[in-house]
């Protein structure tokens, strides 16, 4: 055998040409090429190094921390929907004995962006058969209604402005309904009246 050739757990090149040899050390010493002997080599990191690189080491993963996230603005834009309804609502409530401002419970009604136009409808013909109590109630859940939009951020104010133009043109055409029953049974009125008037 060689005298270049030496046991595993010794140190130095394996064979004659001198080439690059593993670093294999006795019992419980790491391996690896070593840079040190002849042709070079590879020695891993000392444990919790960087990356090497030609312009230093890198950071580990472990030290990168992320970009904050900004935070949402969530300031109310306090948007006060039924802002743009005219003065006057031109719907006629039905006759009744309760105690309430008309024209500003038809603005809270109108300018609700809750209710569909059937609901609203509905809401109207059952004002002689409430109660005061009920009436009451009706109001107070359309004041919340524009109390808790009102608190939305500006993000939301386009979609309720949406909303808004939505629901005003049924309301417009719960108002051009009411109007065409009205003069439905002005006609029925006028026609019985001329046939009592001859006889029929």
């Amino acid at each position: 055998m060689s005298d270049q050739t030496q046991n595993p757990g010794s140190q130095g090149p394996i064979g004659q040409d001198g080439a690059q040899g593993w670093n294999i050390g006795p019992s419980g010493q790491q391996g690896g090429f070593n840079p040190e002997q002849q042709g070079g080599g590879y020695a891993p990191p000392p444990p919790g190094a960087g990356f090497g690189g030609p312009f230093g080491p890198f950071p580990g993963a472990g030290s990168i921390t992320p970009p904050p996230i900004p935070k949402e603005d969530n300031t109310p834009a306090n948007y006060q929907i039924g802002q743009h309804l005219p003065k006057i609502i031109n719907i006629k409530v039905p006759p009744h004995q309760l105690q309430f401002d008309e024209q500003y419970f038809l603005h809270l009604l109108a300018g609700s962006i809750s209710l569909n136009r059937d609901e609203k409808k509905r809401i109207i013909d059952s004002i002689p058969r409430l109660k005061q109590a009920q009436i009451d109630e009706l109001i107070r859940i359309f004041e919340e209604e524009r109390r808790k939009f009102a608190e939305l951020s500006a993000k939301h104010v386009p979609q309720l402005q949406k909303l808004e133009k939505q629901h005003w043109a049924e309301w417009q055409d719960l108002e051009l309904e009411q109007k065409a029953e009205e003069k439905r049974s002005a006609d029925e009125a006028q026609a019985e009246a001329i046939r009592k008037k001859l006889g029929l």
